[in-house]
């Protein structure tokens, strides 16, 4: 750890020690990451990761934070900040082009600006581009594999090349990238000519529904469990007597059964505890057992 902070310190890129977790996801929860590498752009992004290597350092690529579990003693290893690449979106007639660490915010009021449709369902989404396609990252109906054109990601061996759709293996809240820990870098993404004031009018109307139906007045990670084949996760906790479970602070919503909330002071063993007893209790109850969606980052 010692020489790959003089490495990187050589190399110019910023990184601080011990830095709280808790602070850099939406969870609020996690213990310090023995090195937190903050890249610039892609260059250090790879760079850093080639350094990881060399030094047998293990690390972790963060966006947003927004489906992630820290763990309460953090991560030992060197947690690399995507988000605060200096990212940008480029427009190419109804094609957009976006590094990994640009927030799928800002690309939707890029595709907004430009009266661009098919990015409305990303709209309060609350993560990265980097993270969207690792992730297979979709709500109301539309998904990132429905617009993903190519997608430029580097393998365990440093080598980086464009994934054409048929190559990324996107299903449901999975993909090539994650199944076999790529990194992604750039995604083009193919979008339509639309009406400005309509691509306007169902962005604010999925923010109403989304602030109607999730806890987002609470620190969460988003569902917390992955949809049954043929069922809703958050109707089985329901329909199991779980709204409002609690867990020292850590709880089942009860404005939305999918998402569990940290009240406050949750730790990661309380969340931990509450999904294995969810679990095992819908499990009991219907026979269906729930897949966590949450990734639980450090030792558990």
């Amino acid at each position: 750890m010692e020489q790959l902070k003089q490495l990187l310190t050589a190399a110019g890129i910023a990184y601080k020690e011990n830095e709280p977790l808790a602070a850099h996801c939406t969870f609020k929860i996690g213990g310090p990451a023995r090195l937190f590498v903050q890249p610039t752009d892609r260059a250090q992004l790879c760079r850093v990761v080639a350094l990881c290597k060399a030094q047998g350092v293990r690390y972790y690529l963060l966006g947003n934070g927004s489906n992630i579990l820290f763990a309460d003693e953090g991560y030992n290893g060197a947690v690399l900040d995507v988000s605060s690449m200096q990212d940008a979106v480029e427009v190419h007639g109804t094609q957009l082009t976006a590094g990994a660490g640009v927030r799928l915010s800002a690309l939707c009021k890029t595709a907004l600006e430009h009266g661009l449709t098919g990015l409305e369902f990303a709209y309060g989404i609350p993560g990265t581009v980097g993270g969207a396609v690792y992730m297979n990252a979709g709500a109301y109906g539309g998904e990132m594999k429905d617009i993903l054109l190519s997608v430029t990601a580097m393998d365990k061996d440093g080598n980086i090349r464009e994934y054409e759709p048929h190559e990324m293996g996107l299903g449901y809240r999975s993909s090539r990238f994650a199944k076999e820990g790529l990194i992604v870098l750039e995604a083009e993404i193919q979008l339509r000519k639309g009406n400005q004031g309509e691509i306007e009018a169902s962005m604010k109307d999925l923010a109403a529904r989304r602030r109607q139906k999730q806890p987002l007045e609470y620190p969460s990670a988003g569902s917390t469990f992955k949809r049954p084949e043929g069922y809703f996760a958050g109707k089985l906790i329901m329909d199991a007597g779980l709204r409002g479970y609690l867990v020292g602070e850590a709880q089942v919503s009860e404005k939305h059964c999918g998402f569990v909330i940290n009240r406050g002071n949750a730790t990661a063993a309380d969340v931990r505890t509450l999904m294995q007893n969810v679990a095992d209790i819908v499990e009991e109850k219907f026979g269906v057992r729930l897949e966590p969606e949450v990734k639980m980052i450090g030792e558990f």
